[in-house]
This record gives structure tokens, sequence and C-alpha cells, in this order.
């Protein structure tokens, strides 16, 4: 079968990805991926120059599919704390079972080394903590970092649920915020007493 001539480099780079995910980054070379997405090496090398170009690449593209995935839930969930729950929980969708994850966290290494997607790590946690403190604007008291509070709590639920997989991770998710919302609610009644 003949190699194409060309691809999208969306198409490219979620291939990457996934390579990525097989393998972990070590695993990414131009070689591997010119036998994933059929370009040649040499086309591939083109494109993204080096290994840490095409890794950057495909993780800058990761992370804006993570920021229209909040977007979308942002938009789509009431403003509620249920809704915030409801928002992580939906967030919480795309890490799959436990083997996604812990090679997801290989992945992650990668995006903690780089400054640019270190950067966008951070955007995306002011934005993330901003929807879930606007779920909570019509909470009388409520803290003021409810957002990052709750966004923290959230990805702790992630590694707990890690260490003992045995239900859905959105099912655990799920119990854990709103364990958060209630011990939330009731420091709220003590305080008002």
């Amino acid at each position: 079968m003949p190699r194409p001539k060309t691809l999208p480099n969306e198409e490219v780079l979620e291939a990457a990805l996934n390579l990525m995910r097989k393998k972990g980054p070590e695993g990414l070379t131009f070689a591997a991926l010119s036998a994933a997405c059929g370009l040649s090496p040499s086309t591939l090398v083109q494109r993204f120059e080096t290994k840490s170009g095409l890794i950057q690449a495909a993780l800058l593209q990761a992370w804006d599919r993570l920021d229209r995935l909040t977007a979308e839930l942002a938009a789509a969930t009431p403003k509620t704390p249920a809704g915030a729950v409801a928002l992580l929980v939906g967030l919480s969708g795309d890490y799959g079972g436990i083997k996604s994850y812990a090679d997801d966290l290989l992945i992650l290494r990668e995006d903690l080394r780089d400054p640019i997607l270190r950067a966008r790590g951070a955007a995306w946690r002011d934005v993330l903590s901003a929807a879930l403190e606007e779920r909570f604007t019509r909470v009388p008291a409520a803290s003021a970092g409810i957002g990052l509070m709750m966004a923290a709590q959230w990805q702790g639920a992630l590694l707990w649920w890690s260490f003992d997989p045995r239900m859905p991770v959105t099912d655990f998710v799920k119990q854990s915020l709103e364990r958060f919302i209630t011990a939330f609610a009731a420091g709220r009644e003590t305080h008002s007493s």
C-alpha cells in the first residue's frame, strides 16, 4: 500500500498521542509515527523538526481538546454546586480505566517538563477553577477559592481511585465530590450558627 502524500497535522498528532499512550513518550519516534500514520519519517521531521517539538505539538493539541471539552461542559451544566459535580464528572469520563489513567500519568510528566505545556496547564487550572467558582455564586457564604479547592478535591479523588479502581472512575469521582459539597454545606451551617 502506498504512503499517503498528505495528512493533516491533527491526524498525525493524534497518532503521536496514541503512540505515547501505548509506548510512553520514549516510544514516540519519527520511525514509529511513520509506521502509524503512513507519512515518511523525513516528512515528519520537516513538519516537527525534533522529537521534543513533536511531543509538544501533540500535547498542545490535547490541551486544545481539553479546553474545548471544559468550555462545552461549563456551558451545559447548571450554575449550582450539583453542576460543578457534573462538570468534573464529565471531565473524568476521558480518563477511562486504570491502564489508560496510568499511561496518561507518563504523558503528564512531559507536560511538567516543558514550560509551554506547564503554562497551558496553569491556564486550564484558572479556567476550570473559575467555572467551578461560578457554580457557587448563589451559595451564601461560599468561600473565596472554592473552585480551586473543588478542582484539587477532584484531582485527589482521581489519584485515590487509581490505587483501588474497583468502581468506574466517574462513580468514584461523583461520590467524592458529593461528599465534598456535603462537608462544605455542613461547614457553612456551623459558621452561621
